[in-house]
């Protein structure tokens, strides 16, 4: 048997069983790890065997091998830090090569271990604010038995958890701004409840705690059908349901008035503040709906620029229709501006544009928008500097992909000073690096955040945190020409109605830790501290090497060594 620890950072691929695999990855008997009160600090057990099958717990509950005899590893952590400890499972996922990747943190107490694989463990320690600063030791235990033999202890491995006196924020009052959209009716889906019931928010309800817990800033709001033409699922060859559909319920009266029921959005709006997402209403359908004449994705509504598509049942027909009108749609627009005015919410409502690409058209399409619902502002995730170059009057909050970000960024530094709004930057199925695809580094996801604070941003923007394809815990790879494994989650489908959160989600999540304890010491006077912090971390003498154009690769950009972040805290 093998047992070794690994830094958070790890990340194991199994494509083939060599002989002493275990033996390389898990080397080290003894770790050190750092963190801040309401931080947490984190790392990986790592367990093989040469020879034997074997089956691994976490749990006390008694356990026998299904089919017999076996041999059973019990994993126990004993410290004194005044801290919760986490203990989970990490499960494998496909990647688009074929390999598994570890990604999944899973809820499964135990597994079934084969010869000369690797299961990795991860092992959080949470200090909370009361947790008192010092160093403090802690033992991994493995103790091992068969059938009704007495456990015995086989290994032990050693840490060490120093806490400081500094305090993080809670998450809710995180500045840093992140934006990680929502697509909740493929929730619905993965859990086969009707879109916008009781079960349905009983579910969201997990999901938005776990996006709260990240310091997520905005709510996405879904107001016609399909924005983004089911992501053009209709190209693949075996398409994954990705449709997504307005959560506010349009009716026709007999005497032609029309009603519009926004209870489901006053209910999603509350339980996102309840979980301290309260920033932003990002309200998506309203302008630059995608679209694909030729799939039937076309225009519906005479004589109007965009193809906002707004379903209502006609209580005179007995049946569902589409506004065609554009007196109609205006009436549902404004009803909606007036909705959000009366809620007292105005001021958070972003219409947000999705990659533009026409400038004269998107012209256009805000001119009309605005004459309908005055109050609107709006937010543009951009992958052509043009459109802030040239400026739309109503775009308040600017976010340009990465390339756009770093390519032209004494540009977009000018604008910013001029802007009333706030500027994040995205990433998407480009650029390649950083990123957080299954195939990404670890370190990657770490990045991110400490790459919103070089190139002076406020936060970060990703489509994605449940786009998932049909089945994602047994093939998350979908459309892999496009989308890169992962490209579409942060979390899986769990059971109970609870995301399993992913790898990639917790070295983002310490990223963004980072960028709040740069903050700290910002405000202490140490922006020294933080500044040789960037230049430890960041290899580039500008931010245009970025770009793929540069010929740089992820090496000769930024660190991948876990301990240069580390030093942070020192």
């Amino acid at each position: 048997m093998h047992y070794g620890l690994q830094n958070m950072f790890y990340k194991y691929i199994w494509s083939a069983n060599w002989w002493n695999q275990g033996e390389k990855d898990a080397a080290a008997s003894h770790i050190d790890l750092r963190c801040q009160k309401r931080d947490s600090a984190a790392f990986q057990a790592l367990i093989s065997s040469d020879r034997d099958e074997f089956l691994l717990t976490v749990g006390e509950d008694a356990i026998l091998g299904k089919s017999g005899p076996i041999k059973i590893v019990r994993c126990e952590i004993e410290t004194d830090a005044p801290c919760e400890v986490e203990v989970k499972l990490i499960g494998l996922i496909e990647d688009d090569d074929r390999t598994l990747k570890s990604d999944v943190l899973l809820e499964d107490r135990h597994a079934y271990v084969q010869k000369r694989k690797i299961q990795p463990l991860w092992i959080e320690l949470h200090a909370g604010e009361s947790a008192a600063a010092g160093t403090y030791g802690g033992k991994v235990k493995f103790y091992a038995h068969s059938m009704f033999e007495d456990e015995v202890l086989e290994r032990e491995l050693t840490f060490s958890l120093t806490i400081g006196d500094r305090v993080l924020p809670d998450p809710r009052e995180y500045s840093f701004y992140l934006d990680l959209w929502q697509h909740n009716c493929n929730i619905a889906r993965k859990y086969n409840v009707a879109y916008w019931s009781d079960a349905h928010f009983a579910i969201l309800d997990s999901y938005l705690h776990s996006l709260g817990q990240l310091g997520q800033k905005a709510l996405t709001l879904i107001v016609s059908e399909e924005p983004w033409c089911g992501q053009r699922s209709f190209i693949d060859a075996e398409p994954s349901d990705l449709n997504e559909y307005s959560i506010v319920p349009v009716v026709k009266r007999r005497s032609g008035e029309f009603a519009y029921d926004f209870s489901r959005l006053d209910r999603y709006v509350e339980l996102g503040e309840k979980h301290g997402i309260r920033e932003e209403l990002e309200t998506f359908g309203l302008i630059n709906v995608w679209e694909h004449e030729e799939e039937g994705f076309g225009s519906i509504v005479q004589s109007y620029p965009d193809a906002i598509r707004v379903r209502y049942y006609d209580e005179a027909a007995g049946s569902y229709r589409f506004i065609r009108d554009k007196n109609d749609l205006a009436a549902y627009v404004q009803a909606l501006e007036r909705h959000f005015i009366e809620k007292g919410w105005i001021g958070r409502v972003r219409v947000v544009a999705d990659e533009p690409e026409d400038f004269d058209l998107f012209a256009k399409r805000m001119a009309c928008l605005r004459e309908m619902a005055p109050a609107f502002q709006y937010k543009a995730a951009i992958h052509q500097s043009e459109f802030i170059r040239k400026g739309v009057q109503g775009i308040v909050d600017y976010v340009p992909i990465l390339d756009c970000a770093a390519g032209e960024f004494e540009q977009l530094m000018q604008v910013r000073s001029e802007a009333k709004g706030r500027m994040m930057y995205y990433v998407c199925c480009v650029p390649d690096k950083p990123n957080t695809f299954l195939s990404s580094p670890a370190i990657e996801s770490r990045v991110i955040p400490w790459l919103a604070e070089r190139l002076q941003m406020d936060g970060f923007l990703r489509w994605n945190y449940t786009v998932w394809p049909d089945n994602p815990l047994e093939k998350l790879s979908y459309r892999p020409s496009l989308w890169k494994a992962g490209d579409t989650n942060f979390v899986y489908p769990g059971k109970g109605g609870r995301p399993l959160l992913s790898l990639r989600y917790k070295w983002l999540q310490r990223g963004i830790r980072d960028f709040e304890y740069m903050q700290l010491l910002k405000r202490s006077g140490l922006e020294e501290h933080v500044e040789q912090a960037l230049q430890r971390i960041f290899k580039f003498d500008h931010p245009a090497q970025l770009c793929p154009g540069s010929g740089k690769t992820a090496e000769q950009l930024y660190s991948f060594h876990p301990e240069d972040y580390d030093r942070l805290y020192m």
